[in-house]
This record gives C-alpha cells, structure tokens and sequence, in this order.
C-alpha cells in the first residue's frame, strides 16, 4: 500500500518524466501493478495508451506537450496547423497529426488526448517540416505551403466552410511562398488543384 510520503515521492518521479510514465520506467522505479492500480483507483493517474500514465492530481502538462512525449516523431498538420497560422478560427476538437505509415496502429490508440493520425511514406513526413510554439511547447508543424497542399489533397473529406477559409487565408497570406506550393504540391500530386483553386487568385 502506498502512503502519503510514497505519493509524494511518486509525484516527484513523475514531475522529472514530465508527469508521463511508462510500465517499464515504473517498474524500475520499484511500483508495480498493485501500486499502479491504487494509483490509477486513487484518481492520482490515468491511463493515456497502453503501457503509458500520466500524473493528473496537481500537475499542468498541456495536451500538445502530451502528443511531444507520446509521438516525438510527428508532424502537426491539417485542422490543426491551419488553426496555428489563423487560416481557420474553428479550435479543432482533436490534434491532427502525420506519421510514418509504417508504425504500428497500436500506438495512436490513446483515451487522451483526442487525435487524428495521417499516415504516409517516411520521405512525405519529412516534406515540409518546420517548427513553431503551442502552448509554450516547441512543436514539428508543417509550414504554410504544405498544409495548403494537404488541405488540398484532402478536400473532399473537410468541411465546405473550413476549406475555403484556408484557401482564402493562405492567398492572403503575406508570408505564402508560392514556388514551394507548387514545388510540394508536384511531390503530393494535387499540382492541379493548386493550378485551379490558387492560381486563379494570384
């Protein structure tokens, strides 16, 4: 049984893991499955994936500082990235992100926080890469131009009224860099949605 001065330990093991734990480190840690289930009965963690915890009574780990730390591999995109740079005001209701196609569904299968996984070859992860800040948090995103040209890819399955926000958004862009556009927009294979839908604006 766990006591008072073991959750306070336990606090402070899960603060240097930025309140996010495995099995494997709990067990090194000397907790096993009883400690972790009266932590998990005790309301003190929650369980995010298998195999994952996360620290819930005191702590303020922000959801995208969650995604870091759960898929360290992963690009911010879609909803979210057009959120990110003001293309739509909708805040999205899940973390959109891209992942390599070969990692196992396993993973993405999470309680929290909600998320929505593309995925896709290694070198289209990769495409378009960028950095930026949520929440304080350094993030991957993907810039401007390839979350256009993921918009347009995807546009059949998005909201009539959030895809001609982005559109519009992005045309009025003052940073927009239309030569990586096209040039993202040939490896994707949406030049000719980029053609009619943005170049009729330009």
């Amino acid at each position: 049984m766990l006591y008072e001065n073991d959750i306070n330990n336990v606090r402070k093991l899960f603060s240097e893991h930025n309140y996010i734990m495995t099995t494997a480190e709990l067990c090194e840690a000397k907790l096993y499955y009883a400690d972790i289930r009266q932590l998990l009965d005790s309301g003190f963690i929650e369980r995010i994936r298998r195999g994952y915890y996360r620290w819930i009574e005191g702590s303020e780990i922000s959801e995208v500082a969650i995604i870091n730390n759960l898929f360290p591999d992963a690009v911010l995109c879609m909803e979210t990235a057009l959120f990110y740079y003001k293309y739509s005001d909708r805040s999205p209701a899940e973390w959109s992100f891209t992942i390599d196609r070969n990692v196992s569904k396993l993973r993405t299968n999470i309680d929290y926080p909600f998320i929505k996984a593309y995925r896709m070859r290694s070198d289209l992860v990769a495409l378009g890469k960028t950095t930026g800040e949520i929440d304080f948090t350094n993030v991957q995103i993907y810039d401007r131009d390839r979350t256009i040209c993921d918009v347009l890819k995807n546009m059949n399955k998005m909201d009539r009224e959030i895809f001609n926000k982005a559109i519009q958004g992005y045309v009025n862009d003052p940073e927009k860099n239309i030569p990586n556009l096209l040039e993202y927009a040939n490896t994707l294979r949406v030049q000719k949605r980029a053609k009619e839908l943005i170049g009729v604006w330009l």
